[in-house]
């Protein structure tokens, strides 16, 4: 089974490009972040005729996430246990259900802005929440998969030197990440090394073409689904301005294999 995550910065706008690499790299299940759809907006047509079945949550134009499977959607699940809200905003941030045999959770974990900024605070709880949320799973074939909006270690970063006095690379996100961690195997990064290599690069200032990105993007894996990979890559080219059809999102996919159960 071959499984991939990918924040497309809005699939009604890139639902082409989704379609074209659902058929490129022959992929069984996607887990989307920043649909930037309520679920009624979201393009199905050209993934059912794929035979491909779609579960998702999104509420407006922001946020919003979503698994296109064709291995089934089973014990669909928006959202998690203890999941917080900012301010009481509902907002569309996890959705999982059993695909293929395997819990498959599509996670957009809030951006933090800066350290002293409420929303900082209201991604460490989110964190919290989930690493509490995630134990359930632990145990069983499970992927954690998404936009962590963490880079872990200073090397997932073109420059930290920049991101001082910015959320992404503060001790208590990495602290909150490597807490899920000791549970969820970053099951890509022994067959992506880095340093310099990256899911996400900012349009500003050609940060794509000068491959000044940062590594943000990850499939946790349980025990159970980690002794299963047999490899793993970043679609690159899915960034590159020059590749397909319309412009890209800021984020490559991250496409992950696994053995058969």
């Amino acid at each position: 089974m071959r499984i991939a995550t990918w924040n497309v910065n809005s699939i009604r706008s890139r639902i082409d490009r989704v379609e074209a690499f659902l058929d490129r790299h022959d992929v069984d299940v996607l887990a989307v972040q920043e649909t930037k759809a309520k679920v009624e907006q979201i393009p199905v047509m050209g993934l059912q005729a794929r035979g491909y079945e779609v579960a998702a949550v999104g509420h407006d134009q922001w946020n919003g996430v979503a698994l296109i499977s064709r291995v089934g959607i089973d014990d669909v699940r928006v959202g998690f246990d203890g999941m917080p809200f900012f301010r009481d905003a509902t907002e569309a941030r996890a959705i999982s259900a059993v695909c293929g045999g395997v819990r498959m959770m599509s996670l957009y974990v809030p951006n933090g802005r800066k350290p002293d900024d409420p929303h900082y605070a209201y991604k460490l709880e989110w964190l919290a929440r989930l690493h509490e949320a995630s134990r359930e799973w632990n145990g069983t074939p499970t992927a954690l998969m998404g936009d962590w909006n963490i880079c872990p270690f200073d090397e997932d970063c073109f420059d930290p030197s920049q991101f001082v006095t910015k959320t992404h690379l503060t001790p208590p996100e990495r602290d909150a990440f490597f807490a899920i961690e000791a549970d969820f195997r970053d099951v890509a990064r022994p067959f992506t090394p880095g340093p310099g290599v990256y899911t996400y690069w900012d349009y500003y200032r050609q940060r794509f073409e000068r491959n000044r990105g940062m590594r943000i993007d990850f499939v946790l894996g349980s025990a159970p689904f980690a002794e299963r990979v047999t490899g793993a890559f970043v679609d690159i080219a899915e960034r590159d301005p020059a590749q397909g059809e319309g412009s890209p999102s800021d984020h490559a996919p991250v496409v992950v294999d696994l053995a058969d159960a």
